[in-house]
């Protein structure tokens, strides 16, 4: 049986691009009334994020007045079609493919509610078929970039030589709330940007072959990371330990996913990671004993366009494939759980 292959990946971004100076100014405009909140020893976290820009969906202006759930949401319904299609059409035109040729769909997205689901109303604007497959992931997180890749793998697999399109879409960037005066809220507020990927997969066609996958789970970590609900949207979760758990725990369970499906990580040759943040990526440096230079493609992504969830990997990946690297590859990403996600690609 052959391979999954990876035939095409696209990605895209929002029009309005935010300048992390811009950004910084004005989030100590919002947070200054904050009296329980020690603004001047949170604030370098815009400086030293490692960012210059992010991308959004909405303008700067609109941060500037409060927003409820509801008018979050159906923002998040529309932008995220609009950007799901132009990162669908790209990967369709790379793979030489028309949207009728496309039979099953794996969406991935954790940064609003569509009932129906994001595919189903992406369906009728691309032209595809009636009897599309489609399969909605909610709840990854970062993770979903590599989980969800995984499962149109997996589809792909089981049934040889169908084409599986897989759609990532995060709007993170909707989710600022200004009236939340936490330290997650202002970390995050530093970090997170929207954006979107496409990819297109089958066991017909060339491209890096997708193999191994799976994740790691860690016990009693369900607050390591993840979205709170509140009545003006999603509260960001994540714990200061992340930097300290990747750096303790991660190459164990790395080695563990390799020694499964008989693989060590020194038969890897490159490792294409979520860039959650310059500490996350210095600590994954760390676990992995990487050379200076081996995550160059992952800060760079951070520093272009910020952390946008699971589509973020997506983005490293393609940044990856364009510079020519081959060999085998291990895709990992960290996500609310607390978990890990691997996929060996083979380019």
């Amino acid at each position: 049986m052959n391979a999954p292959r990876l035939l095409a990946l696209s990605t895209a971004l929002p029009p309005y691009a935010l300048r992390q100076a811009e950004i910084e100014r004005r989030a100590r405009s919002y947070f200054a009334g904050a009296a329980a909140l020690d603004l001047d020893r949170l604030m370098p976290v815009f400086a030293n994020a490692g960012i210059d820009a992010r991308y959004s969906c909405v303008p700067l202006e609109w941060y500037d007045r409060p927003h409820g759930w509801a008018e979050r949401n159906e923002l998040y319904l529309d932008h995220a079609v609009r950007l799901l299609e132009r990162a669908a059409r790209g990967a369709l035109a790379k793979a030489d493919l028309a949207p009728r040729q496309i039979d099953a769909v794996v969406t991935v997205s954790t940064t609003g509610i569509a009932t129906p689901s994001l595919d189903a109303r992406l369906l009728n604007r691309l032209g595809m078929r009636a009897d599309v497959t489609r399969l909605p992931v909610f709840g990854l997180g970062c993770a979903g970039g590599v989980a969800g890749l995984a499962r149109a793998a997996d589809l792909a697999r089981a049934r040889p030589g169908t084409n599986v399109m897989f759609l990532v879409v995060e709007l993170c960037a909707l989710c600022f709330r200004r009236g939340d005066s936490s330290k997650s809220n202002v970390v995050a507020t530093a970090l997170f940007g929207d954006g979107a990927a496409a990819g297109i997969v089958s066991s017909d066609g060339d491209g890096p072959a997708l193999g191994a996958a799976g994740e790691h789970t860690w016990p009693d970590s369900l607050g390591v990371m993840g979205w709170d609900v509140m009545e003006d949207g999603l509260k960001a979760i994540f714990s200061r330990d992340i930097p300290a758990l990747v750096r303790s725990e991660l190459r164990a369970a790395a080695d563990m996913f390799l020694a499964r499906h008989g693989l060590a990580l020194d038969a890897i040759d490159h490792i294409v990671c979520h860039p959650g943040g310059v500490k996350v990526l210095s600590a994954i440096e760390d676990a992995f004993t990487l050379a200076s230079g081996a995550l160059d493609h992952a800060r760079a992504v951070l520093r272009d366009c910020g952390n946008m969830s699971a589509a973020t990997v997506l983005f490293v990946l393609e940044r990856t494939l364009k510079a020519g690297a081959r060999g085998r590859m291990l895709l990992s990403a960290l996500g609310p759980g607390f978990t890990a996600g691997f996929l060996v690609l083979e380019a």
